[in-house]
């Protein structure tokens, strides 16, 4: 999971700097993704810490959920018709967060089975 975050966070920063070059930087509001990606990456690097690791891979989903519930009104816009590129990055960025938080939970889960089967 730790790697994971820390891809997540990375991919999300690069389309934020993308989206930022390609629309020739007219609004700041184009690096959100990367706004979203930053703590993910740093969340990510401090879970390398095994006292930690739980709580910053929690913290790093919940910011992903936050980020991906930050694109819905732009994800509607494309599914409405509008094809601009802040809809595309919303929904590039949506996509990552949601796919990275049901690992998440996959990941969560099939920990917490582990636990409960393993001899105490």
């Amino acid at each position: 999971m730790t790697n994971l975050t820390r891809a997540t966070g990375a991919l999300l920063i690069v389309v934020g700097v993308v989206a930022y070059v390609v629309t020739n930087a007219a609004s700041p509001t184009a690096l959100a993704p990367a706004v979203v990606g930053l703590p993910i990456l740093v969340l990510g690097l401090l879970a390398g810490r095994e006292t930690v690791h739980r709580h910053m891979i929690h913290a790093a989903l919940v910011v992903a959920l936050l980020g991906a519930l930050g694109t819905l009104p732009m994800v509607l816009g494309l599914l409405t018709g509008d094809t601009g590129a802040a809809e595309v990055t919303s929904t590039v960025t949506a996509v990552l967060c949601v796919g990275y938080v049901a690992l998440g939970v996959r990941s969560f889960v099939a920990a917490r089975r582990a636990r409960e089967t393993s001899p105490a």
